[in-house]
């Protein structure tokens, strides 16, 4: 059982008050005194308790990540690039998984609030989770990873999803491709919403018309891709190529393309979005957009760590560029 301030206090013979003030770093406390009070509780095995500690400060050592999908490769990804940083630089992480759902993504939030965390980032599928945040008090320092237009006390890291989009798509187009599917995500998601109008801009800035039928929404999820592409498949005139809005869901696209006997991209050209790790193993090669995963998740820290050190962001909006990695699906 871990010792409590009390037992060092009864160990060394003085007061509840002494102890605490040695183990803070507190200066009206004697050198000698001090060094015989850590002796005794590192014999004893003590460890600070965190929650106890932060409560009486009012702050606490601990960043709270929200992600709406954990099982999707990328966010883990992401949260190891944050925690390494965190973990560097003394903070611990809660790593929470909204799951797409918005009201449950309100519920973490305000969980993660009560819990005094110094810091908060956040992945969010919802403009009324940015509502909270901005109305909780702000000294709990927040980083959103995202394309929210909501104008707000936050840092705001995210992609440029439209860029990458349209990348994506004049590759199909200087492929020779005319019939572009478009496999979306959550359609009322900023990401989707970005993706979509890159995809929409590349066909506008070629002369090619959009075709209703060819644009489908999904929940970003691999069977979703698996479900839609099949529907694309039945149209009387086909798509000859898919921009999906994610890895997952244009590998879903690509099963159910060689299920029709088909192939990929002699029949069907196939482009994701994430490049997740999975997109250039061998027997996939899948062509996918491509962003730094890992150091964004390190900028994310980074960005809540200089707020916390009362130096502010060097900015309340910071950019990241994609990249388009051609393979053999395209």
């Amino acid at each position: 059982m871990n010792p409590t301030i009390k037992d060092i206090a009864e160990k060394c013979g003085v007061s509840y008050a002494t102890v605490s003030r040695a183990l803070s770093g507190h200066p009206y406390v004697k050198d000698e005194t001090r060094e015989r009070i850590i002796k005794i509780a590192r014999q004893m095995g003590y460890r600070p308790n965190a929650v106890a500690r932060g409560l009486v400060m009012r702050k606490t050592t601990t960043i709270g990540f929200m992600v709406p999908d954990i099982t999707n490769p990328v966010f883990p990804e992401v949260a190891r690039g944050l925690e390494d940083a965190a973990l560097a630089a003394g903070y611990t992480v809660f790593l929470c998984n909204s799951n797409w759902d918005k009201d449950r993504e309100l519920r973490i939030i305000d969980i993660l609030l009560q819990q005094r965390v110094s810091g908060l980032v956040v992945f969010l599928c919802s403009e009324k989770s940015v509502d909270l945040i901005r109305r909780a008090k702000m000294d709990t320092k927040t980083v959103c990873i995202s394309n929210m237009s909501h104008k707000s006390a936050m840092t705001l890291l995210y992609i440029d999803n439209e860029l990458g989009a349209r990348q994506a798509v004049e590759h199909l187009i200087e492929r020779g491709h005319r019939a572009i599917a478009c496999i979306g995500g959550l359609e009322d998601t900023a990401a989707n919403r970005e993706r979509l109008k890159g995809y929409h801009q590349a066909l506008q800035n070629h002369g090619i018309a959009a075709c209703s039928d060819f644009v489908r929404f999904g929940d970003y999820r691999l069977e979703s891709g698996h479900a839609i592409m099949t529907e694309l498949l039945r149209l009387p005139a086909r798509p000859t190529a898919v921009f999906a809005a994610n890895d997952l869901l244009a590998l879903g696209a690509i099963s159910a393309i060689k299920e029709h006997g088909l192939r990929v991209p002699e029949d069907v050209a196939v482009v994701g979005f994430d490049d997740i790790q999975l997109a250039s193993l061998p027997e996939i090669q899948l062509s996918s957009i491509s962003w730094p995963k890992y150091e964004l998740g390190k900028i994310a820290f980074e960005l809540v760590a200089r707020c916390l050190e009362g130096e502010g962001p060097p900015e309340d909006r910071v950019l990241l560029q994609p990249t388009l990695v051609v393979r053999s699906t395209s």
